[in-house]
């Protein structure tokens, strides 16, 4: 379309896809935004930022500074949850471009009697919007540039900062651009900072033999509360389906007494909406729900869109699921993996509205009836994508504060889809990431690429499903390492216990799955028992929740060491108020050696006051570059700087 303008918007950052999908903040974020703009000429060019509340009628706006190469830049801080928008106007500033110009002429010695008139004009323009005094203010500058027997005085109006201030309050804004508007979601804290306990209810018994119920959950609150947790998960706690259950190891015949899968949903007992009889009512959900808060925990459901053979949707709902021509169904497969205690969803269906519909039932009756914010969503990268947009968007209208991790161990595009979907965190490839090439190359990743604006990761260092092959030795610094690392690197971490912290390393061979798994029978756990590894873990979180630096994951600067097994990155908070310099050794096996790169520029030149958190041990820091020496028996340092 033809038009007047002379301005050009372009190259808005951050945006998702053209503004079709948001990025995320939480409360009290930072969003900084850039642009390029540019005008013909070299006229005097003002640009602002401008961003409101979805409940907000009137923009709020700031002004964006010039930097280089015609990019401009600004921020603004998000104070509520849901939906914000945001965009870039811009104009050229006739007033500040004579302003600017005419002083160019008077350091010229130019006569500028013509120019000053013009001024008057500029300023008369703007009379109606100024204030008592700036309004009296303007009338004798006015008065001045008209009087030719006033030139001098007229020549210092025309240069003063106050008239410049005046110009840049009251801009006339001829000819304006603005651009398109890009979306923010902003979620609570916890989207943000979570620290995560897994485990699965039916072993949580203190009797050998007996299945775990939601009262024996309860007693052992406190525990995960100890340990510094504040997010419990559960696997399915619906019916588990009967025909095709399987058995222990993955056996595809149960025998008498196996309990199956809890992914296997549904039975006689009802589907998901219903609670498998032996762990208890609804009501007593509800009371564990209830008494988890008491101690800082949220209990995070699993939502896992599929169903047993025997799962009630099947035979009031065959629509919902794929027959084959010969009247059997096609059940879960991921070759050469086959799931027959499990029927997937047939997301295909003509009965797709129904469907969807009954889904989103399924999610707000836990919302709603038992208080539950938190889901883990198992396998969504086997859902139509669209799906999880609409079903998250449809709970999040009435409920904001429910949050969604994504359980999709696949390829990075589809996590990627699925985070700017709407899904809150996400598991991701640390699991497998051990050298230090891996591990800073995918902190990089995360961190300094457009990821950082929409995909939040959930380290887990093990999970049922996965026991990586560097756990399967059992070393017992290999797993301080990774829970470390993943509880330093990310602000989102999560644990598969008590297996991790009891050292559960029995793997089937040639795989990097548990034998005897815990997902097909029930296990007896000492859930009275300590050891090194839970007191290094109940420390790590204790320090995660008094370090701001570490309530977040993209201010982080990769640090220089001497050894290519030492691992060091200092992270910081958006206020620059905490600072933590974590190093890590890691070989389990060898003591390390090396110096530690300080990232002057952000830490200042000044010596620094090193504290371990762990040890309680402190230094002084005047240089550079500093050594450092780390034994298996205690292979990290948790720095807190100060200056």
């Amino acid at each position: 379309m033809q038009n007047q303008a002379r301005v050009v918007i372009e190259n808005i950052q951050p945006q998702l896809n053209g503004g079709q999908f948001y990025i995320k903040r939480i409360i009290d974020q930072w969003v900084h935004v850039t642009a390029d703009v540019i005008a013909d000429g070299h006229d005097v060019l003002v640009a602002v930022l401008q961003w409101k509340h979805e409940k907000e009628k009137q923009w709020c706006e700031v002004p964006m500074q010039l930097t280089t190469n015609d990019a401009w830049s600004a921020k603004f801080r998000v104070k509520q949850q849901g939906h914000y928008h945001y965009r870039v106007a811009a104009w050229v500033d006739y007033a500040l471009n004579w302003q600017h110009g005419t002083e160019r002429k008077i350091n010229d010695g130019q006569y500028v009697k013509s120019e000053l008139l013009e001024g008057a004009e500029y300023c008369k323009a703007i009379l109606n919007k100024a204030n008592k005094d700036e309004k009296k203010w303007l009338k004798e500058v006015i008065a001045c540039f008209e009087d030719t027997a006033k030139y001098e005085q007229a020549i210092a109006f025309a240069l003063s900062e106050e008239l410049h201030q005046i110009f840049t309050s009251y801009p006339a804004r001829i000819l304006g651009v603005t651009s398109a508007e890009y979306p923010v979601y902003v979620d609570r804290k916890k989207a943000l900072f979570s620290t995560w306990y897994e485990f699965f209810p039916r072993s949580a018994s203190s009797t050998l033999g007996k299945h775990g119920t939601f009262k024996d959950c309860e007693r052992l609150l406190p525990r995960v509360a100890e340990m510094g947790f504040d997010t419990l998960y559960f696997p399915p706690i619906h019916p588990i389906g009967e025909v095709n259950r399987k058995g222990k190891n993955n056996a595809t015949t149960a025998q008498l007494g196996d309990v199956g899968s809890p992914w296997g949903i549904g039975s006689v007992h009802g589907g998901h909406q219903a609670t498998h009889p032996e762990l208890g009512t609804i009501e007593d959900f509800k009371s564990l729900v209830k008494t988890a808060k008491s101690y800082g925990i949220e209990i995070a459901m699993d939502y896992a869109l599929q169903a047993a053979p025997d799962h009630p949707y099947v035979k009031d709902h065959p629509q919902w699921f794929k027959w084959r021509p010969d009247g059997t169904v096609q059940y879960a497969e991921n070759p050469p993996k086959k799931y027959q205690d499990i029927q997937p969803i047939y997301f295909e269906s003509e009965d797709w509205k129904n469907l969807w519909a009954e889904l989103l039932k399924v999610a707000l009756f836990w919302v709603e009836e038992c208080d539950i914010k938190v889901f883990r969503v198992d396998n969504p990268h086997t859902k139509p994508f669209h799906f999880w947009g609409w079903l998250i968007g449809e709970i999040k209208k009435k409920h904001p504060d429910v949050l969604f991790l994504s359980e999709a161990f696949t390829r990075p595009k589809i996590m990627h889809q699925l985070a700017k979907q709407g899904f809150t965190q996400s598991y991701t490839y640390y699991t497998w990431r051990t050298t230090k090439e891996e591990l800073s190359a995918y902190l990089t990743e995360l961190t300094q690429t457009e990821q950082k604006e929409f995909f939040r990761p959930n380290f887990w260092p093990n999970t049922p499903d996965i026991l990586p092959y560097h756990l399967q030795s059992g070393n017992e610094t290999m797993y301080l390492i990774r829970y470390f690392l993943a509880a330093t690197m990310s602000s989102n971490v999560g644990v598969y216990g008590p297996a991790y912290e009891f050292l559960v390393h029995e793997a089937i061979p040639g795989k990097e799955e548990y034998y005897n798994s815990e997902k097909y029978e029930v296990y007896h756990w000492d859930w009275n028992a300590r050891n090194k590894i839970t007191m290094l873990m109940t420390r790590i979180n204790q320090i995660r929740k008094e370090r701001l630096s570490l309530q977040q994951t993209n201010n982080v600067v990769l640090c220089e060491t001497t050894s290519s097994d030492l691992i060091a990155f200092l992270k910081y908070d958006d206020d620059h108020t905490d600072h933590t310099l974590m190093v890590c050794n890691l070989d389990p096996y060898y003591p390390k050696q090396g110096s530690v790169q300080l990232p002057l520029k952000i830490i200042g030149n000044q010596p620094v006051r090193v504290t371990d958190l762990i040890t309680g041990n402190s230094y002084w820091w005047d240089k550079e570059w500093n050594y450092v020496e780390l034994h298996p028996a205690l292979p990290f340092h948790l720095f807190k700087l100060e200056r």
